[in-house]
């Protein structure tokens, strides 16, 4: 008997680092995630079997969990140690998870993005294990990593969000129309780099905690998503830009990477941690050539990553 689990992937549009500390953000699932099959083996070796693949059809991990303790075979692969915390814990939520198997088991993991993409590898796996052990995810993320959330609710949610962590393990999700009439000028732009969640949040979690900055992110979250003008809705990429560059102390993205780009031609917002992974273009038809022009080549639309309902 196979049991198949999924989850989408996560871009998160405002509210970079503050939605730590409990500032409303806007984020969107993505239409690319993973999968996850779960079968037992003809075998009565008390194993666990994890293979994954990459969006090829490329394996790139594989590893043999002991099921009675489960711990890895391979003891210095930090993704075995990773998700050997994961199984761990979400047996400690679930007592009778993996405690009642009698024969051995196989889970193959497949994830629909490229992963050095950054559209959470990670979370989709998390939101996965949970619903494979019949846990709360954010229990299992709060428990096992850490973090705001925001990717796990992104992960089974089935339109764009309105975030807040409240708590570690209940926080406040709305489920919003996010499709204003320039949808279709907002584009997506890969860095060429992936920048690491842990190392951005440690970095943050060293900066003092501003009540002044929680209070604006949330108001302009809520500000992007009413907007229906794009010049406006560009204002307030570039207020939000502005607000945690002076928090972090950091230039800009646009400042450090793109400083020849043209106020006239649109506004550049980077998304999740900054310095990796993607950014937010918008005007993003005509923009498209200089991009390229400096090796960007992985240049998406929004409205083509965001499931329809």
């Amino acid at each position: 008997m196979k049991q198949s689990y999924r989850a989408n992937g996560k871009l998160l549009i405002s509210g970079e680092y503050a939605v730590l500390d409990g500032a409303l953000a806007l984020a969107v699932p993505c239409k690319q995630g993973q999968k996850m099959e779960v079968s037992a083996l003809e075998s009565s070796t008390n194993q666990l079997h994890w293979v994954s693949y990459l969006k090829d059809g490329s394996l790139w991990y594989e590893d043999v969990f002991c099921l009675s303790n489960l711990q890895a075979k391979n003891q210095n692969n930090p993704v075995s140690k990773t998700l050997e915390t994961l199984l761990k814990q979400a047996q400690k939520l679930n007592a009778d998870f993996l405690t009642k198997s009698s024969s051995a088991i196989k889970v193959q993991t497949h994830l629909e993005f490229p992963r050095l993409w950054g559209f959470g590898s990670s979370s989709t796996l998390i939101s996965c294990i949970a619903q494979w052990a019949k846990v709360n995810p954010f229990e299992l993320l709060h428990t096992g990593f850490g973090g705001s959330g925001y990717d796990i609710a992104c992960a089974s949610a089935v339109s764009p969000i309105l975030y807040q962590k409240t708590s570690s393990t209940n926080p406040y999700i709305e489920e919003i129309a996010f499709n204003p009439p320039f949808i279709e000028e907002l584009g997506c732009v890969y860095l060429n780099q992936k920048k690491s969640s842990k190392e951005a949040i440690a970095a943050y979690n060293k900066i003092a905690q501003s009540k002044s900055l929680i209070s604006k992110i949330s108001s302009l979250s809520k500000a992007i998503v009413e907007t229906q003008e794009l010049d406006e809705f560009e204002s307030l990429l570039l207020e939000h830009e502005k607000l945690l560059s002076s928090h972090l102390n950091i230039p800009t993205i646009q400042e450090s990477l793109f400083d020849d780009f043209s106020k006239d031609s649109g506004q550049i917002k980077s998304l999740g941690a900054w310095g990796g992974d993607f950014i937010l273009v918008t005007q993003i038809q005509k923009n498209i050539p200089y991009f390229k022009s400096k090796g960007y080549e992985t240049i998406l639309k929004l409205s083509d990553l965001i499931p329809t309902s």
